[in-house]
């Protein structure tokens, strides 16, 4: 999809992208398939903050997306193909053959008027939902389950794919969008191709007011703060930060620090993302 490039009117135009919108079928959402989306402002059920600099942005509703694809007894057709505020990914409106609809995430190709099915009878093709059982070594997949029956969970932000790359009894390897290679179980589900909307990582922002349109605040550098407020801020004058390593607001060792601490499922990782790793 290409990227419109504005004219430098203004400060805040310059260097400004955006999505032309040509895939976008329809301009409002299925209703029923809506939901209300509260804002917490970045704060967890205590209304304690666990996520900085949220708060604001345009009201949207969440769209109800079928990440379990698990309608096995009957096919659908691609009714539209919509804009989604709470993701990268383009979503299409699926109207089964006895009439109910649905949302998925729409891959790569996947157009209006477009045959789609999950389960064992589907083909191979963009946008059906197969067991990975049943989908041969070396093909692009994405919303790909970790337990069977939980819906996908990986690979579902725009333009990213991953890869079936073996099976060896009842898990297979896939290789992440991260590079990470993670043994999946042969009854989770994956839909075949890549995610659509894939210049989405090519949009510039261009102005700090389009930030604040989808939620986000001002961020303030470490060095900018006082002492009390950062492990990085004080000194007379512009200094360093006048410490060993780079520190997060409560001290703890910032930028290249490892902090998975699932152990539970460190068997199910083969390769570790990232180089050396």
């Amino acid at each position: 999809m290409p990227v419109k490039v504005y004219k430098p009117t203004s400060a805040g135009r310059r260097g400004m992208t955006s999505d032309t919108f040509e895939d976008i079928t329809a301009s409002e959402p299925k209703w029923s398939l809506t939901v209300p989306l509260r804002k917490r402002g970045g704060r967890n059920n205590l209304g304690r903050v666990t996520v900085r600099h949220r708060g604001g942005g345009v009201k949207r509703r969440y769209r109800l997306i079928d990440f379990k694809r698990d309608k096995f007894d009957a096919a659908a057709t691609v009714e539209t193909i919509e804009y989604d505020p709470n993701r990268s990914a383009r979503i299409a409106l699926l109207k089964y053959d006895d009439g109910e609809y649905r949302y998925i995430i729409a891959p790569l190709g996947l157009k209006v008027g477009d045959r789609v099915a999950n389960g064992e009878l589907a083909e191979l093709r963009p946008g059906n939902a197969l067991y990975i059982r049943d989908i041969p070594v070396g093909t692009q997949i994405h919303n790909v389950e970790l337990l069977p029956g939980h819906g996908g969970q990986l690979a579902r932000s725009a333009g990213v794919s991953a890869q079936l790359l073996a099976k060896e009894g009842v898990y297979a390897q896939v290789r992440l969008p991260s590079g990470e290679v993670r043994l999946i179980h042969e009854r989770c589900m994956a839909t075949i191709g890549q995610v659509g909307n894939t210049d989405h990582g090519n949009i510039k922002l261009g102005k700090a007011g389009r930030k604040r349109w989808m939620g986000w605040r001002p961020e303030v550098r470490g060095i900018a703060m006082d002492p009390g407020g950062h492990p990085h801020g004080g000194g007379e004058g512009r200094s360093g930060i006048g410490m060993p390593g780079p520190k997060t607001p409560w001290g703890k060792p910032a930028l290249g620090k490892r902090t998975r601490r699932n152990k539970r499922t460190d068997n199910f990782i083969v390769r570790r993302r990232g180089k050396g790793r």
